[in-house]
């Protein structure tokens, strides 16, 4: 069992960045590939970006390409999303979620409860 704690969302003007956290307990973090993704009001959930499980390789929507960063630290048991040059389209509800494979494939094992963005123009 793995519980996934986000933080760090907030409230930022068009231009900003913010960093996000995904903190997991548990002492197999590091066999688990790990992935953001992010539910706007009236959408539906979409993949943001996903890490595999040494940290080694990395994907992102199109959407978000060159703007943010997902990076890990297994000693820490903790995932990042790096937001920079925000966009009001950003804004939603943002998730961590993990899965037993090496590389993240989108077959989510844990959730967690997420964290508010909010990107004002």
């Amino acid at each position: 069992q793995v519980q996934l704690v986000e933080s760090g969302g907030g409230w930022v003007q068009a231009g900003g960045s913010l960093r996000l956290s995904c903190a997991a307990s548990g002492r197999t973090f590091s066999t688990y590939a790990m992935g953001w993704l992010r539910q706007a009001p009236g959408k539906e959930r979409e993949f943001v970006a996903g890490i595999s499980s040494s940290g080694s390789s990395t994907v992102y929507a199109d959407s978000v390409k060159g703007r943010f960063t997902i990076s890990r630290d297994n000693a820490k048991n903790t995932v990042y999303l790096q937001m920079n040059s925000l966009k009001p389209e950003d804004t939603g509800l943002y998730y961590c979620a993990a899965e037993s494979r090496k590389y993240f494939t989108g077959n989510y094992d844990y959730w967690g409860q997420g964290t508010q963005v909010t990107v004002s123009s």
